[in-house]
């Protein structure tokens, strides 16, 4: 069996075990994010508007104001995401663009500066 493969059985018998109760012999992961998160920084940073950051990522510009006016801020995932749109924002575009190109229910499109079509 190739080493992909093995990688592949060995956590499926940890998630097994896992599901059984057996937490002892499963590897457990913490992921640390941070609790404040500077969404106008990372909006800048990709040189966008409010309006065009949360078209881009699913937020509604609404949310992204008060993220940034600091009347609130991102839960628990939309901060993990707003990492990884921080660190690797054409891989979430990527993703994103292949989920509204396989959408019928949705056509989504955005222009932005000098930059095309999102």
């Amino acid at each position: 069996m190739s080493k992909v493969g093995e990688s592949l059985l060995r956590g499926a018998k940890e998630a097994l075990a896992y599901a059984k109760g057996n937490k002892k012999s499963s590897k457990t992961y913490q992921v640390k994010i941070p609790k404040k998160i500077n969404v106008t920084a990372i909006r800048e940073k990709l040189d966008m508007s409010q309006n065009v950051f949360a078209a881009c990522f699913g937020f509604s510009t609404r949310t992204v104001e008060k993220w940034e006016q600091g009347i609130r801020q991102p839960a628990g995932a939309a901060r993990a995401y707003l990492i990884v749109i921080d660190r690797n924002p054409e891989a979430v575009r990527s993703a994103l663009s292949i989920h509204i190109a396989h959408s019928r229910n949705h056509k989504v499109t955005h222009r932005h500066k000098d930059k095309g079509v999102i």
